[in-house]
């Protein structure tokens, strides 16, 4: 493990993303960091952004760049605002639709990145750059998998997102950008985006619709809270090895359909009269469970908020903010 190290000024790129939003959050818990948040869309919505519920915001500002069309722009940002740590959350990262249209997941998870490290490679200002990667990369995940696993990605969203990790491992071998992965599982909690299972889960039996299971919701997941990521990526950050992957991850994983049907008992509804079963994605892999002894091991990192807390706590957030959910589109809407 290198020594430990402290950040001053870091931009977060995909602030808006749900995990980006609460590392910014967390990130304000730290003394002495400035937080430059920047995403492609402009600032969402209070109720989808923990940050925003804070007193004190005067450490916190935030840019719109689109990393596909203002490249430029953002680079020279950079240059002017001389980060010293990057965290990259910014990805077209649904799995389904990038069967669709696969040219946009590698435009922006690949092609747009690469311009991004070409450029940074140049610049003495960055000491750290934390890539957020996804263990989809590994396909089907059984057994032991750890960071040493090779890839085998089953989607081109995954395809997209390995190619990226393969890229930057040449430019750190090659020019020493200071880069670091992390790959976490089935991240969830409250201002998850609204079409993911658990959020949209407790939307629709509030509304009386039908959750559709694919598959009939056998694929087991590792759902992890994402405040328990945002603190394994701050370890990383600070305390990490350049050139190292690490996982974040719970002890095990359960099925979709166990989680569904422990949201619905919160809501008095039992998973048989709330739920359908139909037609497998393609390309869903069965398991997606991995192990993270290496990040435990190396900072006592461990996932602290048990599944039951984290589905009570979206549950809460839901109806705290019912009259501004119900508002919102619960589908997932594709962005080129």
């Amino acid at each position: 493990m290198s020594e430990s190290y402290q950040p001053s000024r870091v931009v977060v790129l995909g602030s808006n993303a749900f995990s980006g939003q609460d590392f910014c959050d967390l990130l304000l818990d730290k003394p002495g960091i400035e937080v430059i948040g920047i995403s492609r869309s402009a600032e969402k919505p209070a109720p989808l952004l923990r940050y925003r519920g804070r007193d004190d915001l005067s450490r916190f500002r935030f840019q719109q760049f689109d990393m596909n069309r203002d490249s430029d722009a953002l680079i020279d940002f950079l240059d002017q605002e001389k980060p010293d740590a990057i965290v990259n959350f910014a990805a077209q990262s649904e799995v389904g639709p990038s069967w669709e249209h696969p040219e946009h997941w590698f435009e922006t998870n690949t092609v747009s990145l690469a311009k991004m490290v070409n450029a940074l490679r140049r610049r003495d200002y960055l000491k750290r750059y934390l890539h957020v990667s996804s263990p989809e990369a590994y396909g089907n995940c059984v057994g032991r998998v750890t960071e040493d696993t090779p890839d085998n990605p089953s989607t081109p969203y995954a395809a997209s997102k390995a190619a990226a990790d393969m890229l930057l491992e040449v430019y750190r071998k090659q020019y020493g950008l200071p880069v670091m992965n992390v790959r976490a599982t089935n991240v969830y909690g409250a201002r998850q985006q609204l079409f993911k299972i658990i959020p949209r889960s407790v939307i629709y039996l509030k509304l009386g619709r039908t959750i559709q299971l694919h598959g009939g919701g056998h694929a087991v997941k590792s759902y992890i809270h994402v405040r328990d990521v945002s603190e394994g990526e701050f370890d990383i950050l600070t305390r990490g090895e350049i050139g190292q992957r690490y996982h974040l991850s719970p002890d095990g994983g359960v099925a979709v359909r166990d989680v569904v049907a422990e949201i619905a008992k919160r809501l008095g509804k039992s998973l048989e009269e709330v739920t359908e079963t139909v037609a497998d994605r393609p390309g869903q892999d069965a398991a997606y469970v991995i192990d993270s002894t290496k990040a435990r091991e190396a900072f006592g990192w461990r996932a602290r908020i048990s599944l039951e807390e984290g589905i009570d706590e979206t549950v809460s957030w839901v109806e705290d903010n019912w009259d501004f959910i119900r508002s919102q589109s619960l589908d997932y809407e594709h962005k080129a």
